[in-house]
């Protein structure tokens, strides 16, 4: 993120502890009225944390992931995201479309959305992706510098009300009364969540013989109707080849293996599966 990307997005901003509007200050500071000072990192990204983390998204966790989406993983659901942003958001009074993803990772699923609306649309997109990860947010500056990439909390999102037309929450925890203070009138909001086939191949040799192997999404799929009025839905399912230097990032990307014993991870990489499947729900939810 550079300094002419800061200020073409900066009226997008609002301090996090008072909620004024910001300027940019020396071309390293965004500021708010009351002198709340929040620097631009070098590598290009702001951290508008208000106090500090904890997080289990480490840089290995984070580095892995993007190996395994830039293999291809999601591409369909990219390819889908960006179809469904260019049918409901991209009318033709829009001259920008300014998407959020919220709880971004490492950047990638954002920015293969964008170059996926690119490669179909002429039109103009502006992409923001903030994380409470630091170190999701400073691969995602390393990998996708066109992009605005900030380190900041769901509970208290640093831009000003009805500022996107989109928000991405995928495969990430939801506030949704910020996603529609965010949100312009008609915006939209996609929520990505696993289906109860995710990844079923690791959740089996993990969790096999513990009740853990089952996965249902119907409470997180409730809660999004809760507050969202869903405009559709939609589910993707379908299956990858995995060679063993992959697996090893698979196992490494996601939060199966956290609760995993060692003992079925090692076999997992010793014995190699064919392929993983992927299982997706995808809803389009409007305020």
């Amino acid at each position: 993120m550079t300094t002419i990307q800061v200020k073409e997005s900066l009226n997008l901003f609002r301090c996090p502890l008072c909620g004024g509007r910001m300027r940019l200050v020396a071309g390293r500071s965004i500021v708010c009225a009351k002198n709340h000072c929040f620097d631009l990192a070098k590598r290009g990204y702001v951290n508008l944390l208000t106090s500090p983390v904890k997080t289990e998204y480490d840089k290995e966790m984070l580095e892995s992931r993007s190996i395994i989406i830039r293999s291809g993983l999601f591409e369909p659901l990219t390819g889908k995201l960006a179809g469904l942003i260019l049918d409901h958001a991209c009318g033709p009074h829009t001259d920008v479309t300014r998407i959020l993803d919220a709880g971004c990772g490492e950047g990638s699923h954002l920015a293969r959305v964008i170059q996926s609306m690119k490669n179909r649309n002429d039109g103009q997109v502006t992409g923001v992706g903030i994380d409470i990860s630091k170190e999701g947010i400073q691969i995602a500056s390393r990998e996708y510098p066109d992009i605005t990439w900030c380190v900041a909390d769901l509970a208290k999102v640093p831009f000003k009300d009805g500022g996107f037309h989109v928000v991405l929450n995928i495969l990430s925890p939801a506030n949704y009364s910020e996603f529609k203070r965010l949100l312009t009138g008609d915006g939209i909001l996609i929520k990505v969540v696993p289906g109860s086939g995710y990844l079923m191949e690791l959740r089996e040799l993990f969790y096999r013989s513990t009740g853990k192997e089952k996965y249902s999404n119907e409470r997180v799929v409730a809660h999004f109707e809760e507050n969202f009025n869903t405009a559709g839905t939609w589910d993707l399912l379908y299956s990858i080849p995995v060679d063993k230097h992959n697996l090893e990032h698979l196992i490494k990307m996601t939060p199966l293996s956290w609760g995993a014993a060692e003992k079925n991870i090692t076999e997992a990489l010793k014995k190699g599966i064919d392929s993983i499947t992927v299982d997706l729900t995808v809803i389009l939810g409007k305020k």
